[in-house]
């Protein structure tokens, strides 16, 4: 009797996991995801990214906060740091408190040195020092485009982004081929492409003049001159960077999956983009997206600055608020919207497969990062956890939950615990990827879009 009791209660006792496709209607998944798409498409480094989001916003009414004399309730606003990094925020009833989701911009890439240009066997090409943590190997034989900024000795400024346009060259780095490869077969991972070889080719025409010393290298110093009055010298005060050229890509007969350069963390800044765009919340929302992530969230740009402090600031004083900066912070809450590593079928040994990301089976919810014992992690408590459980039930979310990997395998980090050192609650949340920092990383359409649902419930809480 005890048993059949048992059994009969069985289906409330035990968790039920289902794909999220079987509760989404599909034409809004590839509706939010088509959209995603143009957005990972131009939004390739941080800057570009800024861009593209300041001009959305805009575009709906979002005003630069320090064109503000002072913030009522309904203002929209932004606030622009060094084009790099930026903060959006809706001004709802309640102002004592922010609701904050904070997701980065920038993504693994290949950054020039500060003397790049070089020239060897008749080819021109530009030294490089990787940014983030990569696997070197597979960033060979990678159709690449470069963006960046550069400024002539007179200060003349150019943005670039070569590379993606039809009739624009692209820039690659080489690798051996197999044929000769015996050697370099033997070594292991992290030394089969060196750092040092992660060199760009960029030329290939020799100038005419005989007595020209690097005449390859002249020559694109010449057209790069003709073009934009650059000089070799530039090149040491430029920020110029190599990455993964091409659109994103449906992955799959069903088109359900998309592969694509950036989805960490494109991804879930999208998400937390349209989730404030589209929110109607008696709550003050805050949507930060931050620079530097992958390099430790340094910098005046990254997380780890005081950028929040100083965006508190500037609300306590333009709302007229009489608490401080710090309690404002405080007496708010957060999610880090990031992504996760997922399960992937072809390498399950990294994995603890009772907690790790599905692809498809909706958001991912982290309640701590880090690594070799939760080192440099946010653990979020368990008052908030249950908060969290009540917004997901509350909006109808598939949610799963996950770790980055078994134990002492790895881990990682996000800006969690930069946001939560100002006392606010935080939780990570976001798509599960394969091939995280790969040039082609892979999600499912539908996570994001069941990402998208949390963070717009958050907002509206």
């Amino acid at each position: 009797m005890k048993g059949e009791k048992l059994a009969k209660k069985k289906p409330e006792l035990l968790r039920k996991k289902e794909s999220a496709w079987l509760s989404n209607p599909a034409g809004a998944v590839q509706s939010f995801a088509e959209d995603y798409k143009g957005f990972l498409a131009v939004a390739k480094t941080e800057r570009s990214a800024t861009r593209e989001i300041i001009r959305r916003l805009e575009k709906l009414g979002f005003m630069d906060i320090e064109m503000m004399m002072t913030l009522k309730e309904g203002d929209k606003v932004f606030f622009n740091i060094k084009d790099k990094s930026v903060i959006a925020m809706k001004v709802g009833k309640e102002t004592d408190g922010l609701m904050i989701i904070g997701s980065h911009l920038d993504s693994p890439r290949l950054d020039i040195k500060p003397n790049p240009l070089y020239e060897a066997n008749n080819l021109a090409l530009m030294k490089t020092h990787y940014y983030g943590g990569v696997k070197k190997y597979q960033w060979t034989n990678v159709d690449l485009a470069m963006y960046g900024v550069a400024y002539t000795k007179e200060g003349v400024k150019h943005e670039f982004s070569i590379g993606e346009k039809d009739d624009e060259p692209r820039f690659l780095v080489s690798d051996l081929l197999p044929h000769l490869a015996k050697k370099q077969m033997e070594k292991t991972g992290n030394e089969i492409v060196e750092a040092e070889q992660l060199n760009v080719f960029v030329g290939n025409i020799p100038v005419k003049d005989k007595d020209a010393k690097d005449k390859v290298k002249m020559a694109v110093l010449e057209l790069l001159n003709r073009k934009y009055g650059m000089i070799e010298e530039d090149f040491s005060f430029a920020e110029l960077n190599f990455v993964p050229a091409g659109t994103p890509r449906d992955i799959g007969f069903d088109k359900a999956l998309i592969s694509g350069y950036g989805h960490d963390d494109k991804s879930a800044t999208f998400a937390n983009l349209r989730a404030l765009l589209d929110s109607k919340s008696k709550n003050t929302a805050v949507a930060y997206f931050s620079d530097k992530e992958e390099i430790g969230s340094v910098g005046n740009s990254g997380a780890a600055s005081f950028v929040l402090l100083d965006f508190a600031e500037i609300v306590v004083k333009k709302l007229g608020l009489s608490i401080s900066p710090k309690e404002l912070l405080v007496n708010s809450k957060a999610v880090s919207a990031d992504v996760s590593s997922a399960l992937d079928p072809n390498f399950p040994e990294v994995s603890d497969e009772k907690n790790a990301t599905q692809l498809g089976f909706g958001v991912t919810i982290e309640k701590y990062t880090g690594s070799g014992g939760k080192y440099s992690a946010n653990d979020a408590h368990a008052e908030y956890m249950n908060e969290i459980r009540k917004i997901l039930q509350k909006n109808k979310v598939t949610w799963q939950t996950s770790e980055l990997g078994k134990v002492d395998i790895g881990g990682g980090g996000t800006i969690a615990l930069y946001m939560s050192r100002f006392g606010m609650d935080t939780v990570d949340a976001g798509p599960g990827v394969f091939g995280m920092h790969s040039p082609r990383e892979i999600l499912s359409k539908v996570d994001l879009y069941e990402a998208y649902k949390f963070y717009k419930g958050f907002f509206e809480q």
